[in-house]
């Protein structure tokens, strides 16, 4: 019986090898972008849910992802926190369907490409700040 004396090339040899190393490659790097761990962010800082300072200030400069966290700490009796639609910001005034939080100490867990709009159903504390706009990554 004869052998066939076929012979490999270096090109057809790497060509698994290259394969498999990008697919390596691929799952390390899925790995590290997703091993963050989410961050609670206290919404105002030490000041809270407080038209003291406006929200967007606050927001700026911050990039959220999806998992974060957003706690709302503030005084339950003078102020509530509302998520709204985008008019709701703008106008300051909450659209129907608008999800209402009055406990004091409210969280809310960010999902991946969703746009938050969050106020208060009081319009002066609205217009003066008391409102923040933001996207998770």
């Amino acid at each position: 019986m004869a052998q066939s004396s076929r012979h490999v090339s270096y090109v057809e040899a790497m060509v698994p090898i290259t394969v498999i190393m990008t697919v390596l490659c691929l799952f390390l790097a899925n790995a590290v972008t997703h091993a963050r761990r989410p961050t609670t962010y206290t919404v105002g800082g030490q000041d809270g849910w407080d038209p003291v300072i406006p929200m967007d200030s606050w927001a700026q400069g911050k990039t959220f992802y999806a998992g974060d966290i957003l706690e709302f700490k503030y005084d339950y009796q003078r102020f509530n926190m509302v998520v709204v639609n985008r008019t709701g910001y703008e106008t300051c005034q909450p659209n129907d369907g608008a999800e209402e939080y009055y406990s004091g100490d409210d969280k809310i867990q960010l999902h991946y490409g969703y746009n938050y709009f969050i106020g208060t159903y009081t319009p002066e504390d609205c217009t003066t700040g008391l409102k923040l706009a933001i996207k998770a990554l």
